[in-house]
């Protein structure tokens, strides 16, 4: 799959690579992390108004508690008050008794007056000789049929409760109020007291808030607001869900004013209290992330114009390497159909430049070459005239091989005095491996020398191919000193050469790996070249088995097997494991000789 992604890839022009490179590397990478980190700033945002919310909540039912508290102690001293059980339960036999009682009780006033977070006290009682001041009243059918007075006498227990109800004593005004029910055992007789929270103190402590905030109720109502107009109505008339009053404590998500919105929800149960108040407050999202948004929005913008700027820099960066290239390539192709007075124009000092020079060097040595071949076939047809009686034969069988090693010390220094480094190598490497051939003498070989003429070998044929081709050996060091027979590794990568490799443009790989394992000699070849089809290595090992296969190639395989499965046994013998496409791993073992 890479093979073929780089394959797809080769047939893009450069400048485009670049811009899609720059588009897959640094654009998409960076608006996914302008997203991330948006999302998480107005997150954070989010989270630090909700925090700040939640803790202002809390100061607020810390406030709200301090105020609850007046009407609440005040209540238990009343519920134990001895001159309060006498005065509701006296029989009175004149109205001159009544007054008198109420001159010697002034407490309800008193505590008006003492504590600002009192605005009236009043107490409902049955006795019918007492008189209506504001203070102590005998209850009318409608208060009687109030809900808030039914549920205080109903109660078996003193608990206290708040409800939102109308003060008669103030115009009908209504205020949070402290109710209780009161019992006088000695008399087994009660009556409901009331206690009426300071409004304006109320609102005082929600007042200051940053957000919308409101205490209501159990019922729902909103007994203080930072915005008075919201007192006495319910929470759902502010176009709140109508499950609103039940949630429980926590932050919700929600609409208000038709706008995405968050709620922060915190219950307040006072002392002695069998019925609380919730505490809410309530902002929309895009208030607070309002803000944040513009931040993020001119960063994105700014982003944005960066990433054209540098688009429009490579694109044009692109197009002048792009435009070298080609100019380099028209002189290229001038050489590829026989020009060799083409040369490249191009300057400077980057890659390009010192190619270009390369290139003028190359075309320069070229013709120094081509000038040197004539003059060489020259002579060569005037030595063919000569000899062209001497058959090839018997020059192969009496050619004296230190004429051949001379002559290639020759040509190497002729070459190495020409300052043709890389030629003198070559040659070197070639009589090298000739010389190599010839000393072979005994019927087993060290691996290591096997290898030094693998090795040359692939020298001269890296030379040829150019970067078509690369190599690795790798030998055990303990394998280095075993025998083999001679001659059996280098037909094998003499085929992963010829074979394997024929089509790779670039990028060729032949390893040979040697092992001892077992007491056996392992050697493997391994190219990443074409592969060979199913079919195909069918046919291949069937001819490596067939003494009498007429098809000339191959044939230095054939060789390699029938000489392993001769010298060692039938069980012997080459084997090929191979992919099409992703190349071709021929190996063999041989037990270890002394």
């Amino acid at each position: 799959m890479l093979q073929t992604f780089m394959k797809k890839t080769n047939n893009i022009r450069i400048k485009h690579k670049i811009i899609l490179a720059f588009i897959l590397v640094v654009v998409i990478p960076v608006l996914i992390v302008g997203v991330f980190l948006t999302n998480a700033f107005r997150q954070s945002v989010l989270n630090d108004a909700i925090g700040q919310t939640s803790n202002n909540v809390e100061k607020i039912n810390k406030h709200a508690s301090d105020i609850l508290r007046i009407p609440i102690e005040i209540s238990s001293k009343l519920m134990i008050d001895p001159r309060l059980e006498r005065i509701v339960n006296t029989q009175y036999q004149s109205i001159y008794e009544v007054v008198s009682a109420y001159k010697e009780f002034q407490d309800f006033t008193d505590f008006v007056k003492l504590y600002k977070e009192v605005d009236n006290v009043r107490f409902y009682t049955t006795n019918p000789t007492l008189l209506n001041n504001w203070s102590f009243i005998q209850p009318t059918p409608e208060i009687t049929d109030s809900f808030w007075y039914q549920e205080a006498m109903n109660k078996k227990t003193e608990k206290i409760s708040w409800y939102f109800i109308e003060d008669e004593t103030k115009n009908n005004r209504k205020l949070l109020s402290l109710v209780k029910r009161i019992y006088f055992a000695n008399y087994r007789s009660s009556g409901v007291l009331v206690i009426d929270v300071n409004q304006d103190e109320l609102n005082a402590i929600v007042s200051h808030e940053l957000f919308d905030t409101m205490i209501m109720d159990g019922k729902g109502t909103i007994v203080a607001a930072k915005n008075t107009d919201w007192v006495g109505k319910q929470l759902g008339d502010l176009d709140f869900g109508k499950d609103f009053p039940d949630k429980p404590e926590g932050t919700y998500q929600t609409k208000f004013k038709g706008k995405d919105s968050k709620v922060v929800i915190n219950d307040l149960i006072p002392t002695l209290s069998d019925s609380g108040l919730r505490i809410v407050s309530v902002f929309t999202v895009e208030s607070i992330v309002g803000e944040a948004n513009k931040i993020i929005y001119m960063g994105l913008y700014i982003t944005l114009a960066s990433l054209l700027v540098a688009l429009v820099l490579i694109y044009f960066s692109s197009h002048m390497l792009t435009s070298r290239m080609l100019q380099l390539n028209k002189q290229i192709n001038k050489v590829a159909l026989g020009d060799l007075n083409a040369t490249s124009e191009i300057d400077g000092y980057d890659e390009i430049g010192m190619l270009s020079r390369q290139f003028n060097n190359m075309v320069r040595s070229i013709r120094e070459l081509m000038d040197e071949v004539h003059e060489s076939n020259r002579i060569n047809n005037q030595l063919e005239l000569r000899q062209k009686e001497i058959k090839l034969k018997m020059m192969a069988s009496q050619i004296n091989p230190h004429f051949l090693f001379n002559a290639l010390e020759s040509i190497r220094m002729k070459a190495h005095l020409k300052g043709e480094a890389e030629i003198s190598g070559i040659v070197r490497t070639l009589g090298k491996l000739m010389r190599k051939k010839l000393e072979i003498m005994g019927s087993l070989i060290p691996l290591k020398d096997e290898l030094e003429m693998v090795r040359c070998y692939l020298d001269i044929q890296q030379f040829r191919f150019g970067d078509r081709l690369t190599y690795e050996i790798h030998p055990d060091p303990a394998a280095g000193d075993k025998k083999i027979t001679p001659l059996i590794v280098q037909p094998i990568v003499e085929n992963a050469v010829i074979h394997g490799l024929e089509f790779i443009e670039t990028g060729g790989m032949v390893r040979v790996l040697a092992a001892v394992n077992d007491n056996h000699l392992r050697i493997d070849v391994i190219d990443n070249g074409i592969g060979i089809s199913a079919s195909r290595l069918l046919e291949i090992e069937q001819s490596l088995n067939d003494m009498e296969d007429k098809k000339e190639h191959r044939i230095g395989m054939r060789n390699v097997h029938q000489r392993l499965k001769l010298m060692y046994g039938d069980a012997y013998g080459l084997s090929i494991v191979t992919e099409e496409g992703k190349g071709t791993r021929i190996h063999f073992s041989i037990p270890i000789q002394g």
